[in-house]
């Protein structure tokens, strides 16, 4: 028996994945202008895979649903019966969109809040009904989105010819006069209801009176906001998160996180507060917090100073002390003016089974292992041939860009943003040197980078610390050509249980699988 080979095999890294085109919602034409309140600003696929939401400056929530998985559901089970592979990627198509947001502006502090949606979550659907979490600056709403089905009058069923002659009939049944009502619900006129004491009915009834026919022959789908949770931030949120309890979430902004019951919305719990008491001493915000995926107890923020804190919240009411701290020492001699802006993170996402946590900075990926804190497992270098230009990348506030990280559903791959559209993938396996450029287009291996990535350090044999990089050519981008910090790809989500992933360029939904 060759056992021993087939393990062997199984162990080595996984190839690198070929990405293909899938669809584009939102397209733009050449020369189209894109409006700002079109810009896409949240993405997120539901647990399930089958639907995904965007949200877009503009205050609007657009829902997408999954079409491959309905159709031809029997010839996909005979296959999976023979052993065959669906070669079928994820097809999505427009499901509906809602106005979650409207501008509003905060008297007591002359503030101006944008409409803008920050973040959306999924919640628990249930009964066929679609539940969601989405935020502004400020206010969270809670969404029900159902179809209902639309009642229609088909067929009055009165004969035309008597038409005219029965609506005599029925008007002339029912008193008009208005008679005085008694405590014994009967009138003053002693008459024992109010048809016209004048009218005889035929034996049999009318034959040309009949009851209308109400027929449902299409449904619509409704979103209805269930919930607001309101006036709990004093500063910009930045994240919600759902529990795995399945009934409460988080919000963060730049001080304060507050735990929050999905079925109250006028109370909130304040678990973390960073904020000091003289804002002078003020030295780093929270920037992203996020729950554990199975864990009800435990969550990760992340701060401005490059650190993640895991919290348990069984040890306090409020979790001032962290159990565990994330953070990747500064090498001596590299220190500039630029070091802490890069440093600050982000975004950070736990992986599937909770093991993993990753994190954006400016410059990098950082994958890190819960149950080692010494350092990150993994670091990837997303562009690195803009180290050089952070001088006019501060200038033009692109410094401050915040881009979004994403993880594979087996967690053997990760995903995020860049300039000029392009996203990279990279993987994560031990022994992998998987980087592949993207650019969210209809050919997004267009701007594909020639020279691997190559490990630059490595420590130990169990976790690996590797350091991958792309072409690092200052200046331009990793094909060559010149770089473009107007358009930036901040926004992207992977397939929680296939190699697919769906990104925002301004105001287009691109769709790419492998």
């Amino acid at each position: 028996m060759n056992g021993g080979d087939d393990v062997a095999a199984t162990a080595g890294p996984p190839p690198p994945l070929e990405w293909k085109f899938s669809q584009v919602f939102g397209e733009r034409t050449a020369g189209e202008e894109v409006q700002e309140v079109d810009i896409i600003s949240a993405i997120e696929f539901d647990k399930t895979g089958d639907h995904l939401a965007t949200g877009d400056r503009g205050g609007r929530v657009v829902l997408f649903e999954r079409t491959d998985t309905k159709e031809n559901i029997g010839s996909r089970r005979e296959l999976e019966r023979m052993d065959y592979s669906v070669g079928r990627h994820p097809e999505f198509r427009y499901k509906t969109e809602f106005q979650s947001h409207e501008p509003e502006f905060d008297y007591l502090k002359s503030l101006e809040i944008e409409e803008k949606i920050n973040k959306i979550r999924w919640c628990q659907s249930s009964n066929g009904a679609l539940f969601l979490l989405s935020t502004n600056d400020k206010t969270i709403k809670f969404w029900k989105v159902q179809e209902k089905k639309v009642k229609k009058i088909s067929d009055m069923n009165i004969d035309p010819s008597r038409a005219v002659g029965n609506g005599s009939v029925a008007s002339s049944s029912v008193s008009s006069s208005p008679k005085q009502c008694l405590a014994n619900w009967g009138y003053a006129d002693r008459s024992l209801n109010c048809l016209s004491s004048d009218l005889s009915f035929p034996p049999g009834g009318f034959s040309s009176l009949r009851l209308p026919v109400v027929t449902i022959n299409e449904t619509s789908l409704v979103a209805r906001c269930r919930r607001v949770y309101a006036h709990a931030h004093d500063y910009h949120i930045n994240s919600i998160s759902n529990n795995s309890d399945g009934e409460t979430f988080i919000s963060a902004d730049d001080l304060r996180i507050n735990l929050w019951n999905l079925e109250i919305s006028n109370q909130s719990f304040n678990i973390v507060d960073v904020k000091p008491a003289n804002m002078e001493d003020l030295t780093e915000v929270i920037t992203s917090a996020e729950f554990h995926p199975t864990h009800c107890n435990t969550l990760a923020y992340s701060s401005s100073k490059g650190s993640i804190r895991l919290i348990d919240l069984r040890q306090s009411a409020l979790c001032d002390s962290h159990s565990k701290l994330f953070e990747e020492q500064e090498a001596p001699g590299s220190r500039s003016f630029f070091t802490e802006i890069i440093a600050s993170i982000s975004d950070i996402k736990f992986s599937k089974d909770g093991r993993y946590i990753l994190s954006r900075d400016y410059m990098t990926l950082k994958l890190w292992d819960i149950n080692m804190d010494s350092g990150p497992v993994s670091t990837f270098q997303v562009h690195e041939y803009l180290r050089p230009k952070l001088c006019d990348l501060y200038e033009n506030d692109s410094i401050f860009d915040k881009f979004e990280c994403c993880l594979s559903g087996d967690g053997l791959r990760v995903a995020t943003g860049s300039y000029s559209n392009l996203f990279r993938v990279f993987g994560c396996a031990a022994g992998t040197t998987e980087a592949t450029t993207l650019e969210a287009s209809k050919n997004p291996m267009r701007r594909q980078v020639q020279t691997p990535s190559r490990p630059s350090r490595s420590l130990s044999s169990s976790l690996t610390r590797v350091v991958r990089r792309g072409s690092e050519s200052p200046g331009v981008d990793a094909n060559g050509n010149s770089f473009d910090f107007t358009t930036k790809l901040l926004h992207l989500a992977w397939h929680p249980t296939e190699n697919s992933i769906a990104c925002a360029a301004a105001n287009s939904l691109y769709m790419y699988y492998a």
